[in-house]
C-alpha cells in the first residue's frame, strides 16, 4: 500500500516547505479578496507574527488525514492527476478542510481569531473551493508516490 499523505508530506524535510508553500497560498489567496477578508487576515497575523505559520503546522496532520480518503480513492484508479481528483470535488474537501478549522477555532484562546472567524465562516467555504486546484497542485507537486 502507498504511504499516506500524513507520512509523504507530513514529515520533515518535507514538511516544513509545504507548511511555508501553504502559507504562501493563503496569503496569495487573500491578496485577492475583498477589504473585510483583508483586514481580518492583517488582524490575525497582528495577534501573533508567527500565528498564520504555527496554525497550518499545527492543523496539517488533520487536514492530510481529511483529504486521506480521497487520495485512496483516487489511487485505486488514477484516471487524472491528484490535484484534478481533488479540484473536481472541491465542494466536499472544502468541507473536510473546514471541519478542521472549525474544531480548532471552537477551541482557541484567541478571543480576536475566535470572533473574526465566526464573522468570516459563511465566506470561507467559498474562498476555500476557490484554492482548492491551488492547493491540490501544490500537494501533488510534492507527493512521493
Amino acid at each position: 500500500m502507498a504511504a499516506t499523505l500524513v507520512e509523504q508530506l507530513g514529515k520533515d524535510p518535507v514538511r516544513a516547505v509545504v507548511i511555508t508553500d501553504c502559507v504562501n497560498l493563503i496569503d496569495t489567496q487573500v491578496k485577492q479578496k475583498g477589504l473585510m477578508l483583508k483586514m481580518a487576515y492583517g488582524t490575525i497575523k497582528g495577534v501573533k507574527a508567527k500565528f498564520v505559520p504555527e496554525v497550518v503546522d499545527a492543523m496539517l496532520d488533520e487536514w492530510l488525514g481529511k483529504l486521506q480518503p480521497h487520495y485512496e480513492k483516487w489511487s485505486v484508479e488514477k484516471k487524472s492527476t491528484f490535484a484534478d481528483y481533488v479540484t473536481a470535488r472541491s465542494e466536499d474537501v472544502a468541507e473536510d478542510l473546514l471541519s478542521v478549522t472549525d474544531k480548532r477555532a471552537e477551541k482557541t484562546s484567541h478571543t480576536t481569531v475566535k470572533k473574526l472567524y465566526g464573522k468570516m465562516r459563511d465566506s470561507a467555504k467559498k474562498n476555500v473551493v476557490e484554492a482548492i486546484p491551488a492547493l491540490a497542485t501544490l500537494l501533488e507537486s510534492k507527493l512521493t508516490a
